[in-house]
């Protein structure tokens, strides 16, 4: 049987860390179920090089990730959206987005982390875990017989998983 693949949008401000790192998650673990992308309402231009090396720590490609803007996207249609930061949460989304069904799973910025080495790589790690924690509970739902309602409330649920 050849289903449709649920196209997911994984939007932050900077699209730098998190955006990045949920977009490689549901990428990776939502097989022939999801695809998604991340992109910024103002994107630094740059992936956090500490969010690939995480990727990278735990197995994942980091190659091919980009920071972008939402417009960027303008062409992809898409049927759910996950902000993972505050900021981006509050701002108007593009009109191209029309009805998407949103999440919000927010977090701290990873990119603020400071210490050694050691430590900034425990936070990327700590934000990588807790997105992979979110992106399995949600596969773990029956999200392609979900209504929109349903699974809106199931997103909110999702990003208060730590």
């Amino acid at each position: 049987m050849n289903r449709k693949l649920i196209n997911v949008l994984v939007l932050c401000t900077g699209n730098s860390c998190r955006s990045i790192l949920g977009e490689a998650l549901l990428n990776h673990l939502g097989g022939d179920r999801l695809r998604a992308w991340s992109a910024g309402s103002h994107p630094t231009g740059k992936v956090n090089p500490h969010a690939l090396e995480a990727l990278r720590r735990h197995g994942l490609p980091a190659e091919g990730l980009s920071s972008k803007s939402w417009d960027a996207l303008g062409d992809v249609v898409f049927d759910i959206l996950i902000t993972v930061c505050d900021d981006a949460a509050g701002e108007t989304c593009p009109a191209y987005l029309g009805q998407v069904i949103r999440g919000h799973w927010g977090m701290p910025d990873p990119a603020k982390a400071t210490g050694t080495l050691a430590e900034i790589d425990a936070v990327f790690d700590a934000t990588f875990e807790t997105l992979e924690n979110r992106v399995r509970a949600l596969l773990a739902l029956p999200i392609e017989h979900m209504s929109p309602a349903e699974l809106s409330v199931e997103l909110e649920r999702i990003g208060k998983i730590a």
